[in-house]
């Protein structure tokens, strides 16, 4: 505005335009370009760290403390310790809208009609199966049947992730399960440690998955789309055999080529064919748009073309409707039709369209720049943004590439993804190798250099972007050159930015190629950050280094190195209180660290005194309601927790349960403990009543809050009122009243009254086996935590005939030969080895080895751990040359895993423990049960 005035018409009608949009924001600005846009950018950074991300912005936050844009991690503050990429997120939300961007339905209501089913069916039932072909459409239709439970059922929680292109960050599988975990995590409010190493974080998913599951109430539904994409998916994702809590569906989507073979056992949706119906309502969408009609002799071509298995699935169809729409009007659409007759298939009409393009360029010169950008997409690990395109090739101008982007868009080759181009589909990557890059790897790795002379120009030791860090080091490892790869990641800045954004699979999985254990890696990080100590001069560079000890020290105690972390954790600490001041908030952060170590080393003394100093400062820089105070207050919470220190831990959990209720209302959160609240309050106003059901009801979920809260004694007080109202209206014997039982039993379990447990949980079962079927889940779930408490106990007599019961549940819900019974017969299996009754043992041991052997083939993991539980009990047996003969196989199928896996994958069992799907049930029993919703 000029004088206060609209400088322009257009720019008074844009306005006014404007002022109906809900949630607009308007930046009144007269001046010099620049100077407009670093005021936009202000506006932007602002709405995203205040609105979206949820962060609190703070003076002191704000001045003088020396961090870059790259390695603010402002996510810190909403999760605790854990580390959260932006990015991947993002990913996923834009993966999720182009997924369900397609407005034809293609006949899924029956579809959505089975989805729906599997999500009423009564627990347990393994995961559903979504199939098709390469295009069928399995992506357009979760999304949709995502979009309808969002909208019909509120309180279900969908969580879900779409893997994109092999290789690419979102196929990771430790991200994988880390996202799901921590968006679990998100929606209980659970601020709790969580560990990075990839190894132990697939085999803690399924006790976090229980535990957080326990605390919501409604089911959970978890979707992944394209999980046969994941590298070794059914090694890493073997999660999905154990039985899943009661609460919680997993559907997941794969092609019928590249299914692994033991999931094939799992209830099947096949997306079928599209129909002659379908193809035409498809291709007369895309006509429609670009208004060309066509004649009902071309309409007959079509339908009979469209009817191979290939040539009738969505993404086929909709790249020939496009194609049709393309020539329009003017061109000669019978032509047309005539050579996409000839594709057969979808990579070959990809091929078609890409012709189609070049053909319409008006130069060699952007011939040629068409190849350079799809080939150039092709290799990186994540996708090109368009700067960066037009940094690599200079001749290439703004106007050319938005023309390229357009076509190669429109036409199904190109999306954004975080702001990168990247191929729409698998099939167009498919297409651009065949097409370019046939002649084989020495023109793939052309391409891979010019972008690692690209990134490593990019690349200074003081500034370094996510993209550098996501492209440079993968980029090494395509090649295989480990020399570059090791000076790569010797770049302290890359090591950093990869650590604190989580990615720390993907870090160690390039140490593994360089061929350094974990200890040498340590040490190399620490020689190369007294070097780069040395060159540091100011106060500024001494902040950036005690960054990097910081992330040192964070990474070596996640690794487990925890005497290793103590040292960098210190030299980090003692720069920030020389460089900046003893009681600034950055030292807080690094007392709070080394806390942590020490904590973990069991050195409580140190720890308590630790987390008091990051407290004390931390309540002085930011106030005693701020959401960095509450971190501490739920550190020393569970420090005391951890030494039976039960009273002071509940006063502090109280303090932090406050402070983050008012942040969370503060910021207008959608999850949270303002929702708690709320639902507590409705909860109390409804329990005034009579006696009636309903109200039991409620007097049971009223008790499970106040167990999610902590406050066990009020737990206690709400589920005995439950009970009794229960005995009185329904009568002792109903499974309502199991239900109270059970919910009290688990509540003394962790108050550690093992008899009172013992006595409730007895009682529980007996109701259900009268009156529920023999496979029902609840029945499941009474049996497995009174086994649990009976070895806990050491009355292993009476916990064998449940973990018999256990395998017989499983074995009618499953059928004999699933590998969850064999989970179950090794788990009794352990109990009898524990008697010393390995007589009994041995043919369970067998039987188990069968199952795997026949659903995993010879060299899955679970075959290993249960060839060396048969060796052990050989060698006890005195038959030592068996012994070790399955322990040389068991050990032949850990090196192969520790091959894939890189690093030490523990063994989750022996022949005197438990086996680890048992293993979650030992945790504290918080698995409370909410009631049939």
């Amino acid at each position: 505005k000029e004088d206060g005035r609209v400088s322009s018409v257009s720019v008074q009608q844009l306005i006014e335009q404007i002022s109906y949009v809900n949630k607009a924001k308007m930046i009144d600005h007269f001046g010099g370009v620049e100077e407009g846009a670093y005021e936009i950018y202000n506006c932007v950074e602002k709405i995203i760290k205040q609105d979206i991300l949820g962060c609190e912005t703070t003076e002191l936050e704000g001045k003088d403390l020396g961090t870059k844009e790259e390695s603010t991690a402002p996510e810190e503050v909403v999760f605790g310790d854990v580390l959260w990429d932006a990015h991947d997120e993002q990913e996923q939300m834009e993966a999720f809208q182009q997924a369900s961007n397609s407005t034809c339905e293609l006949g899924f209501e029956k579809y959505f009609e089975r989805l729906n089913d599997l999500v009423a069916a009564p627990a347990p039932i393994p995961p559903l199966l979504v199939s098709g072909g390469p295009g069928s459409g399995k992506s357009l239709l979760l999304s949709k049947w995502i979009q309808l439970q969002q909208k019909h059922s509120p309180n279900t929680l969908i969580l879900y992730h779409f893997v994109g292109r092999p290789m690419s960050t979102s196929s990771e599988s430790a991200l994988i399960i880390k996202r799901l975990t921590l968006k679990l995590m998100q929606h209980s409010w659970l601020v709790s440690p969580l560990t990075l190493d990839p190894a132990k974080l697939l085999e803690e998913f399924p006790r976090w998955l229980e535990k957080l599951s326990a605390r919501h109430q409604g089911s959970i539904i978890i979707i992944i789309d394209s999980i046969d994409q994941i590298q070794q998916a059914e090694k890493h994702m073997k999660w999905l055999i154990d039985p899943l809590p009661v609460n919680v569906r997993v559907i997941v989507s794969v092609n019928v080529e590249t299914c692994p073979q033991a999931w094939r056992l799992w209830p099947t949706l096949h997306l079928d064919p599209l129909n002659s119906k379908d193809v035409k309502s498809l291709i007369s969408a895309e006509c429609n748009s670009a208004n060309v009609k066509l004649t009902k002799e071309q309409e007959k071509k079509l339908e009979r073309h469209c009817r191979s298995a290939t040539t009738c699935n969505a993404l086929y169809v909709t790249l020939l409707g496009k194609t049709i729409a393309c020539v329009g009007n003017t061109g000669n659409i019978d032509e047309t039709l005539q050579r996409c007759f000839q594709c057969q298939d979808t990579v070959s009409l990809y091929r078609l369209v890409l012709r189609s393009i070049q053909e319409s360029l008006q130069s060699d010169k952007e011939k040629s720049l068409l190849r350079e950008i799809l080939c150039v997409i092709g290799v990186s690990h994540n996708g090109v943004s368009e700067s960066e395109l037009m940094e690599l090739y200079p001749e290439l101008s703004s106007a050319v590439l938005a023309s390229l982007v357009h076509s190669l868009h429109k036409m199904c080759l190109l999306t954004y993804g975080c702001g990168l181009l990247k191929f729409q589909h698998l099939q167009a990557w498919e297409m651009v190798r065949v097409e370019y890059m046939e002649e084989g790897e020495n023109v793939i790795s052309a391409y891979r250099q010019k972008l690692v002379e690209y990134f490593t120009m990019q690349l200074s030791r003081d500034r370094v972007t996510w993209r550098s860090a996501d492209e440079l080091p993968w980029l090494f490892q395509q090649q295989g050159d480990k020399q570059k790869l090791h000076k790569c990641l010797l770049n302290l800045f890359v090591s950093q930015n990869l650590y604190k954004r989580g990615h720390f699979a993907e870090l160690l999985s390039y140490w593994q190629l360089v061929g350094k254990d974990k200890s040498s890696m340590a040490a190399e990080y620490f020689d190369s950050l007294k070097e780069y100590e040395k060159s540091c001069e100011g106060e500024e560079s001494m902040i950036c280094l005690a960054d990097l000890y910081e992330t040192l020290g964070r990474f070596l105690k996640d690794l487990g190195l925890l005497s290793q972390a103590v040292a960098p954790l210190q030299r980090s600490l003692e720069i920030r209180e020389t460089a900046l001041d003893p009681d600034h908030p950055r030292v807080a952060q690094s007392l709070h660290q080394l806390a942590g170590v020490y904590v973990q080393w069991k050195k409580f003394g140190n720890a308590e005194q630790l987390y008091k100093q990051a407290l004390e400062i931390s309540e002085n820089a930011y106030g005693a309601e701020h959401p960095r105070v509450a971190r501490e207050l739920d550190a020393l919470a569970t420090l005391y927790q951890k030494q039976n220190k039960y009273e002071q831990a509940e006063q502090l959990r109280k303090k932090s349960f406050k402070i983050r209720q008012k942040a969370a209302r503060r910021k207008g959160s959608l999850c949270g403990f303002a929702l708690l609240r709320q639902r507590a309050l409705q909860l109390e106003e409804l329990t005034l009543g009579k006696d009636t059901p309903d109200n039991a009801r409620t007097l049971n979920e009223l008790g499970v809050l106040y167990y999610l809260q902590n406050n066990l004694e009020t737990a206690e007080l709400f589920l005995k009122r439950s009970l009794e109202m229960r005995e009185r209206v329904l009568g002792p014997d109903h499974p309502d009243c199991a239900q109270s039982l059970n919910n009290l039993a688990a509540l003394y379990n962790e108050k550690k009254h093992y008899d009172k447990a013992e006595e409730l949980y007895e009682k529980a079962l007996d109701i259900r086996k009268r009156a529920l079927a023999p496979d029902h889940p609840s029945l499941a779930y009474t049996v497995k935590h009174l086994a649990v408490l009976y070895k806990k106990t050491g009355k292993l007599d009476k916990a064998v005939p449940l973990y018999e019961l256990a395998v017989e549940i499983r074995q009618k819900s499953f059928g004999p030969k699933h590998p969850s019974v064999a989970t179950a017969l090794v788990n009794l299996a352990v109990l009898y080895c524990q008697m010393k009754k390995q007589v009994e043992a041995l043919p369970l041991y067998e039987r188990a080895l069968k199952i795997y052997e026949d659903s995993f083939g010879h060299m899955h993991p679970r075959v290993g751990e249960t060839l060396k539980n048969l060796a052990v009990l050989s060698y006890e047996g005195g038959d030592f040359e068996k012994a070790a003969e399955l322990y040389k196989r068991a050990m032949e199928i850990k090196e192969a895993e520790t091959l894939l896996i890189g690093g030490k994958a523990t063994s989750r069992h022996s022949s005197s423990g438990d086996t680890f799907s048992l293993k979650s049930a030992l945790s504290p029993n918080i698995f409370l049960e909410h009631g049939q919703r």
